[in-house]
């Protein structure tokens, strides 16, 4: 089983999506009993809340399925329980690592790396173009599940 964590900033836009959308694309291909998927926030900011609205209604727009949801904050404990950890941009990946320590380093990814790619996933809190963000986190979601079938022939 692989154990995937996506990490944003508060765990209420970037990494809810990401984690619903992971776990569509899991869903699609059957592979559900392969994974264990979540999501958290680097800050405590938003810690107890739910997914913001607009990133909501563009899971629903796009038809990807999401239950309940309340943001929750990464904690060092996690490294004993996920085998990935998937940062969203550059100010997740720098806080993510403070927070992990350096036992961490050899799990922490940035998800558009695995669309060989150094770029940052759009923030929507700014932007508030959730399709844009929407649209970088499936490409970089496939790419991962794209890659981790293929390490392993089948996951």
């Amino acid at each position: 089983m692989t154990r995937i964590m996506f990490i944003c900033h508060g765990n209420i836009c970037r990494s809810p999506m990401a984690e619903f959308i992971m776990k569509d694309l899991v869903r699609q291909k059957g592979l559900e009993s392969e994974f264990e998927i979540s999501s958290c926030a680097v800050s405590t900011e938003e810690i107890g809340n739910g997914i913001y609205p607009p990133a909501k209604s563009e899971l629903k727009r796009r038809g990807v399925p999401f239950t309940e949801h309340r943001a929750v904050q990464l904690t060092r404990a996690d490294l004993e329980k996920y085998d990935m950890f998937i940062v969203m941009d550059k100010s997740n990946l720098r806080r993510a690592r403070d927070i992990l320590g350096e036992q961490g380093e050899s799990k922490l990814y940035k998800l558009m790396q695995f669309t060989h790619s150094d770029r940052d996933v759009s923030d929507p809190w700014y932007s508030r173009r959730f399709d844009t963000a929407f649209d970088d986190i499936i490409l970089g979601c496939e790419g991962l599940l794209g890659e981790l079938m293929q390490g392993s022939g089948q996951v």
